[in-house]
């Protein structure tokens, strides 16, 4: 035992001593004792300062390559793709359960080391991540990254680089009730580039915004447009937006004068041949569209700007496949490395009818005034018309917001009949009435006694402001109720229901008999009222066939039984033999109102027969029951579509 315990003890004293020694040596500024065993560090290094962009640094742990050229190869995973974010860490991805394995593997005075790269290429899709492999080195006691291209990527070869390629389907249309196409093709203008080719890209797009018409936040976004010519096939013809022919006072021939931009004339389906506010347009992703819309789609696409081609652009569009390629520099030589998968664009059918809407647009098209209607199916609600004449591209026949005046007459008349009057009862017509202390006018001759028909066709306020007494707050706004006025219809495109705010004291239940008082209503609220009285029962409207409208728990509901027979021979007399008589087209029944509210006059029509339900909004003293013979005129000429006309 003594011996083997003499020998150990020099043992100790000689590792002592060599630590001593080692550490003197270190104070000197040399190495030679602290000879580097692992190679960790050299990794670790190298993916810090390659995540960090800090490229330089990076190519300093490398041999066997130009290190500038080291730089500017690391550099180009991100550039070539376009990166929103690369993550590198040492080791690879593990599947659940199964134990990692070694990071780095030595094998003398050579290793191999294996990191997990993660990169988001910012398409809203799932990050690439992928298994990268470098072999290092031990010279002279320090250890090296051994250079080469497939440290980017295991298959990426010498003279290959990485690029995106984006591939979209043919957008997909807007259809009427019948399946047809509610886009017609307008000869229009591609606008792109061969990035291989441009000189200076930044120059190149920078002018190119330059020339385009757009404000304040209305641009697009230079760095973006900048990436994707960077990640693009060099080669290869990139789209970067499209525009209409004779948009924007001649753009394309401005576009044509950008050293680098190339013009391409093109015939696209990008123009609605109707309901143009409804369907809505296209346009360029600009800078605030594409926060409404979202990746994956890119500066300068061409996506929906407006209307059902904004609500539905994932849809109609879908989403496009990108495929991540390592290519030579002729771009003959290609190899997938990853893609993603798009979705297929799907059409939008509509309930519209293409006859009807032809009808709506024409009995709106020689007014001076900002005027909407809407027409629906009143066997189904189904909305067949959306016209929109001088609103500013507006879509105020479903969106409108307007006091409805005596055309919401009909409601209060409702509930009156439901309480127990007819429409044979012996009412007045006054000059003016007082009602909770405000005073009511009547804008057309008093007319004294007579029954609740013939005052109600003849628009007597006074006659309604007064039987308001009979009726107690909750009767009236039932009464609303039963016709649709505020509720949720469960439409997929945005609609105004309207707005009845109960009345506070017995002045404003009289307001709310006459339609003011706060009571506001868009003319699809109306025109589905309007079918109601109509047939008696209430339905809720919708636009979408495919997909269908999202009206789950949404039902109809039938009016009063004892108040629907009366309430139609109303509506009829109101046309037949009263202030809406002009209207006496056929069986159409309804009234006729002009309201005016905050300095702005709005004039209205509201009827049905047995096929449509219709209302018209014109923000202008006009007669309205006029419009109706045009809208059912036997015949009528074809009405361009325009936004705004």
């Amino acid at each position: 035992m003594s011996n083997r315990g003499r020998r150990g003890v020099p043992t100790v004293r000689r590792r002592v001593i060599s630590v001593a020694a080692c550490a003197g040596l270190v104070g000197a500024g040399t190495s030679a004792c602290f000879a580097e065993q692992s190679a960790m560090p050299t990794v670790r290094d190298f993916l810090v300062a390659w995540q960090v962009e800090n490229y330089a640094a990076a190519a300093k742990h490398t041999v066997g390559a130009d290190r500038a050229q080291v730089a500017r190869a690391l550099a180009g995973l991100r550039n070539q793709l376009d990166a929103a974010s690369m993550k590198l860490a040492l080791g690879q991805p593990v599947p659940a359960g199964k134990k990692p394995g070694r990071a780095i593997a030595k094998n003398g005075e050579n290793a191999e080391a294996r990191f997990a790269v993660k990169i988001d290429l910012g398409e809203n899709g799932e990050p690439w991540t992928y298994t990268g492999v470098m072999k290092l080195k031990r010279i002279k006691g320090k250890w090296k990254v051994v250079w080469d291209p497939s440290i980017i990527h295991p298959r990426l070869r010498a003279g290959q680089r990485l690029a995106v390629v984006s591939q979209t389907s043919r957008r997909s249309a807007i259809q009427d009730t019948n399946g047809a196409s509610l886009l017609r093709t307008v000869p229009a203008y591609i606008i792109g580039v061969v990035p291989g080719e441009l000189a200076d890209p930044k120059k190149t797009i920078e002018a190119m915004i330059e020339a385009l018409p757009f404000r304040g936040n209305r641009t697009l976004d230079t760095q973006r447009l900048l990436g994707r010519i960077r990640s693009a096939p060099p080669e290869k013809f990139l789209q970067l937006l499209t525009v209409e022919a004779g948009s924007a006072g001649g753009i394309e021939r401005l576009l044509g004068q950008v050293r680098g931009l190339q013009v391409k004339p093109v015939n696209a389906p990008i123009d609605p041949v109707a309901a143009t506010e409804f369907v809505g347009k296209l346009g360029p992703a600009t800078n605030d569209r594409l926060q409404q819309v979202g990746a994956p789609y890119q500066p300068g696409d061409t996506i929906g700007v407006s209307g059902l081609q904004l609500l539905m652009q994932r849809r109609l569009a879908g989403t496009p496949t990108v495929r991540v390629i390592a290519q030579d520099a002729t771009g003959r030589s290609v190899e997938e490395l990853r893609s993603w998968p798009g979705t297929d664009p799907q059409p939008v059918q509509t309930t519209l009818v293409r006859a009807v809407q032809r009808r709506a647009d024409y009995a709106l098209a020689d007014l001076p005034y900002p005027a909407s209607m809407a027409v629906v199916n009143p066997a189904s609600g189904a909305v067949q018309a959306v016209a929109n004449h001088r609103t500013n591209g507006q879509n105020k026949a479903l969106e409108g917001r307007y006091p409805p005046g005596l055309a919401f007459g009909m409601v209060g008349a409702e509930a009156l009949l439901n309480s127990g009057m007819t429409k044979d009862t012996e009412t007045d017509c006054p000059a003016s009435v007082q009602v909770g202390g405000r005073t009511f006018t009547n804008p057309a001759p008093a007319r004294g006694k007579n029954t609740f028909e013939s005052n109600f066709a003849l628009s007597c306020a006074t006659t309604l402001a007064a039987l308001s007494s009979r009726l107690d707050t909750s009767a009236l706004m039932a009464a609303a109720a039963r016709f649709g006025l505020g509720k949720d219809w469960g439409m997929s495109v945005p609609a105004f229901t309207g707005t009845v705010p109960a009345p506070a004291n017995a002045a404003d239940k009289a307001a709310m008999m006459i339609g003011e008082g706060g009571v506001q209503v868009s003319p699809l609220a109306m025109a589905l009222a309007a079918s109601a009285a109509g047939n008696g029962y209430w339905r809720p409207g919708f636009m979408l066939k495919n997909p269908r409208d999202a009206q789950a728990g949404v039902t109809g509901q039938p009016l009063a039984a004892t108040a629907v027979l009366d309430l139609k021979s109303l509506m009829r007399s109101s046309v037949s033999r009263g202030t809406a008589r002009d209207a006496n087209v056929g069986q159409v029944s309804g009234v006729t109102a002009t309201v005016v509210a905050n300095g702005k006059t709005v004039s209205w029509f509201v009827g049905s027969r047995p096929e449509y339900a219709f209302a018209i909004a014109v923000e202008g003293k006009v007669n309205t029951a006029a419009l109706v013979q045009r809208f059912l005129a036997r015949s009528i000429p074809s009405i361009a579509p325009t936004a705004g006309r």
